[in-house]
């Protein structure tokens, strides 16, 4: 069992480092060339496919969907925003802004359970509660404004992603330093 344990907390480190490196790729991305219209659509329909396909590795990973349904239920909320926010782009970014605050909120909930669940068998969760409570206020804040008189831009969404890039680095950053202090306990 304790094979089984290393191999998920090195699993996850892993998968915290490449969530973190992934979210600060695109927060450059969306700084630099986020004024492009065609390029900031196509950064707001990648950034929820990421984070569904993400979350189903991980859940592969971690004995499959049916193990994991908080983690099933985050890719078909990530599905559903993905196509909701291909529509919005077409629509007005203060409906962009809205789709990603739902979507903030609810994949925020299901991260803070997630990280619950994890708790028990691998420790270090305590950043990834953090970060979903994060997400489920900061998708509140997005929809208040998108409700705002000022026209949001995708810029409006990169503090969100600089939370998140925080939080998996942090994760993965406390693990490492766990499994140091196992290793040399």
């Amino acid at each position: 069992m304790q094979s089984h344990s290393l191999t998920q907390s090195t699993w996850l480190r892993s998968y915290y480092f490449i969530r973190a490196l992934f979210s600060i790729a695109w927060i450059a991305a969306a700084v630099f060339f986020g004024g492009q219209p065609r390029t900031a659509a196509l950064l707001l329909a990648i950034y929820p496919v990421w984070d569904g396909l993400a979350n189903l590795v991980d859940a592969r990973v971690n004995g499959g969907l049916k193990a994991n349904p908080s983690q099933a239920l985050n890719v078909v909320v990530s599905v559903i925003t993905t196509l909701a926010v291909i529509v919005a782009v077409s629509n007005s970014t203060y409906a962009v802004l809205a789709v990603f605050g739902v979507w903030a909120i609810l994949s925020g909930l299901l991260q803070l359970y997630t990280g619950v669940r994890r708790w028990r068998a691998y420790g270090a969760q305590w950043v990834m509660i953090l970060s979903g409570a994060q997400s489920a206020l900061a998708g509140g804040f997005m929809i208040s404004r998108s409700l705002g008189t000022v026209a949001p831009t995708i810029l409006d969404i990169v503090p969100y992603a600089g939370f998140g890039a925080f939080y998996f680095l942090l994760s993965a950053i406390w693990l490492v330093v766990a499994s140091y202090r196992k290793a040399h306990a």
